[in-house]
């Protein structure tokens, strides 16, 4: 499976709102911070998950993102479909070419989808 890095990002930022599933509101910015993803570019991405009704936003103070379904009915393919990209381009694919030195948050994910 390939991902465009739009769709990478997408689903990396989805896996972090699930792992804080029930914890309250996410902020995009603890998102950009934890995962190294321009705060910029999650506002893009998070208006296209919201419109299409995987994440709802939480205004004021302790607002933030919360998935709008439980994290077992949200596949990859809602997410890439959502965000309106195919899945044919650049990723992570588990293969150690994770950006920057760490592995990416997605890295198993995407090395056990490469095995199947």
């Amino acid at each position: 499976m390939k991902l465009t890095t739009k769709g990478r990002y997408a689903v990396t930022a989805m896996l972090d709102l699930a792992l804080h599933y029930e914890q309250g509101a996410v902020t995009l910015s603890d998102i950009a911070r934890r995962q190294g993803i321009s705060l910029s570019y999650l506002e893009q991405l998070f208006a296209r998950l919201r419109r299409n009704g995987l994440v709802d936003s939480v205004r004021g103070p302790g607002g933030g993102y919360n998935l709008a379904m439980p994290p077992s009915n949200i596949s990859v393919a809602k997410i890439v479909i959502a965000i309106n990209e195919n899945i044919d381009a650049t990723r992570c694919g588990g293969e150690k070419n994770c950006d920057g030195e760490e592995r990416c948050l997605t890295h198993n994910l995407w090395e056990d989808l490469s095995h199947r």
